[in-house]
């Protein structure tokens, strides 16, 4: 009698690839992909490089960010699994932001050549692949649309809004809440400026913040 093989185990990428919330689509790509074990700190992408490789992410989670000639850092976005980064070097130019690994996990390299047969099979990925692109372009948009127009108050109250979840009580939250410095990074302000506003909202009555976790008690002012 054949001997039976054993269920593969739950680490596999293999497993984690199908357990991974993607498109089917998507999936099908990653299946086609070289799956890689990050760690945390791991530098994926340098900005100003060549490259024409994604990086879809099956486990942990991926930040994109620019650092100016101050050593401030601005944060793009921060991808968990089911995401990608990398397709704004599909044009063939430089690599627009570095991306690090901010979450141990599972990612799966994607070379360009790779993405090319698959589209050639799967003609219908190219919409998706563009509807990703444009959602990001937007995203940004509305970003540096933000900074222009908002005082750092302004932009804090936005980013606490769009990220809390309401409750059956009244109240919002965010869990788990960004720290204060990747607050900072994501509207462009130092983290002082960023402790000394959510102390302020604090002492107003206006918001209960802890170790990642930020919870809003009532409706935040238009001005501060």
């Amino acid at each position: 009698m054949p001997r039976s093989r054993a269920p593969a185990p739950l680490s596999d990428p293999a497993v984690l690839i199908e357990q991974a919330p993607f498109s089917e689509s998507l999936r099908a790509l990653a299946r086609r992909g070289e799956p890689r074990r990050v760690r945390k700190g791991t530098q994926l992408i340098i900005e100003g490089q060549f490259g024409d490789t994604l990086f879809l992410v099956v486990q942990g989670r991926l930040r994109a960010y620019s650092v100016g000639a101050d050593e401030r850092e601005i944060t793009y976005g921060t991808y968990g699994p089911g995401e990608y980064v990398g397709e704004m070097s599909l044009d063939g130019g430089p690599r627009a932001a570095d991306v690090e690994v901010v979450e141990p996990g599972l990612v799966v390299l994607v070379t360009r050549r790779t993405l090319e047969q698959h589209l050639a099979e799967q003609p219908q990925f190219a919409f998706e692949l563009l509807a990703k692109v444009i959602r990001r372009a937007r995203k940004a948009t509305v970003g540096l649309r933000e900074i222009a127009l908002n005082d750092v108050y302004g932009r804090l109250r936005a980013l606490l809004e769009a990220q809390a979840v309401r409750a059956a009580d009244g109240t919002a939250a965010l869990e788990p809440a960004p720290s204060h410095l990747e607050i900072s990074r994501q509207i462009g302000c130092s983290r002082e400026m960023v402790s000394r506003v959510m102390k302020d909202l604090e002492q107003g009555g206006y918001v209960e913040s802890g170790r990642r976790h930020i919870r809003l008690l009532k409706a935040l002012p238009s001005k501060w």
